[in-house]
């Protein structure tokens, strides 16, 4: 998964409504859940800082030489995501650049207050981020964080904007179901919900769908590491507003990337279905990027080819 759970409407509601079932232990099954995740360690390893934002503490990894060029990762969102996402590729790149990874606000290491998160929340996140931490960095962003990062990219310098199979209004966004998000926020029935969204083999199932080509790439580390971050205090937040339809940006990719004073790589994988290629290559031809395809590829060609990717970012 691109990390990006991308839950058609039907298969959203047949795991919900199977999630229904047996919530008379629902309560006592939230706790336990809840007392076997231990506190989620770094997700990459390097220097951990934290950037005070709008209340939130936000944490990011720091690796590299401070004087190398700056290259800023921005992890995928679905209902687990956080830095982890670029672990393969982290320190290879760490040799050459100096290298940024937050976890977005609600997610990974970073607060996770009960908010009605929505798009703008993060378009701003990162318009800030970018401003204060960076300057003129590459900036790699991942599914959804695509739009974000572009957003941003169009008001802070950037030398260049590389999206990784990224989602906007046009590709995956299906609009806002407040009924998701206000189920999946409830205290006793949402939490049950959610623990049944990010069960194991509920993440093996959507990663297995839509975001690996090889389920071998995907190892038992990071899955665990998924399911952990999954079951902080909060983690259910963000997420309800994803599966809900309220991260979805109103701006389509093809009318704001032209107002990027930056080049633009476009990297998909091959096999991607829920952003499939045909939408990436309209994308590139319609605002004059460069389009990278990795075969045996879907939603994650980072993940699954990290040496390659590598290769791709020295040479740009």
């Amino acid at each position: 998964m691109s990390l990006s759970l991308q839950y058609p409407n039907m298969k959203l509601r047949s795991v919900l409504a199977a999630g229904v079932g047996g919530l008379g232990l629902a309560a006592a099954s939230n706790r336990l859940l809840q007392a076997n995740a231990d506190d989620l360690e770094p997700p990459l390893p390097g220097g951990r800082r934290s950037y005070r934002w709008r209340g939130f503490d936000v944490g990011y990894t720091k690796a590299g030489d401070p004087e190398d060029p700056q290259l800023v990762l921005v992890h995928g969102i679905n209902a687990a995501g956080t830095s982890r996402e670029f672990e393969t590729i982290f320190e290879s790149l760490a040799k050459e650049y100096h290298v940024i990874a937050p976890d977005l606000p609600g997610f990974g290491t970073s607060d996770r207050p009960p908010l009605l998160y929505s798009a703008p929340l993060y378009e701003q996140f990162l318009l800030d981020f970018l401003g204060d931490l960076t300057d003129e960095p590459t900036v790699v962003a991942s599914g959804l964080s695509g739009a974000y990062a572009t957003l941003a990219a169009r008001e802070v310098d950037v030398s260049e904007l590389v999206l990784l199979c990224p989602t906007d209004t046009t590709m995956g966004g299906r609009g806002e179901r407040t009924w998701v998000r206000s189920l999946l926020r409830s205290p006793l029935v949402g939490q049950a919900l959610f623990n049944a969204l990010v069960s194991k083999p509920s993440m093996r199932h959507f990663h297995a769908d839509h975001g690996y080509y090889d389920m071998d790439n995907l190892t038992e580390a990071r899955l665990d590491y998924e399911w952990h971050s999954a079951h902080q205090d909060g983690a259910r937040f963000a997420p309800a507003s994803f599966l809900g339809g309220f991260l979805d940006p109103e701006q389509s990719l093809e009318a704001e990337l032209p107002d990027v004073d930056a080049p633009v790589t476009l990297v998909w994988g091959r096999d991607a279905s829920t952003t499939p290629l045909e939408a990436g290559r309209s994308l590139a031809d319609a605002v004059d990027a460069k389009l990278v395809v990795f075969d045996e590829a879907n939603l994650l060609p980072h993940v699954e080819h990290p040496e390659q990717f590598v290769e791709l970012l020295l040479e740009e």
